[in-house]
């Protein structure tokens, strides 16, 4: 029994979000910053098969916007949606941050 796969496509702004936030870490620590790297991957790569793994992101669900889908790493949220067989990742947040703020710059 095959499962289909869905692909998984960072963004160019997800790409960026994850790279601050690595460069960040490895100015304090390269293996943190590796395991960091390292386990948002996983995490992400882990939404080919299960792409409805990831909650409906609640400050937006509040609004009625449920097209968007989160996994958490803490502390960070890693913001994704899906259309058709593509998982599209669109932002790598700090859940310390304000998100709310965030997500509706980028999203709504």
């Amino acid at each position: 029994m095959s499962e289909e796969l869905y692909s998984v496509v960072w963004t160019k702004t997800a790409l960026q979000d994850l790279q601050s936030i690595i460069r960040y870490i490895s100015s304090h620590s390269n293996r943190q910053a590796k395991n960091i790297y390292v386990e948002i991957k996983e995490h992400v790569k882990d939404l080919r098969q299960l792409p409805f793994r990831g909650r409906v992101v609640p400050e937006l669900q509040f609004f009625g916007v449920l097209i968007y889908r989160e996994l958490i790493v803490k502390p960070w949220r890693i913001i994704y949606k899906l259309e058709g067989k593509n998982v599209w990742i669109l932002a790598v947040i700090d859940g310390r941050r304000n998100v709310e703020d965030i997500l509706f710059n980028r999203l709504v």
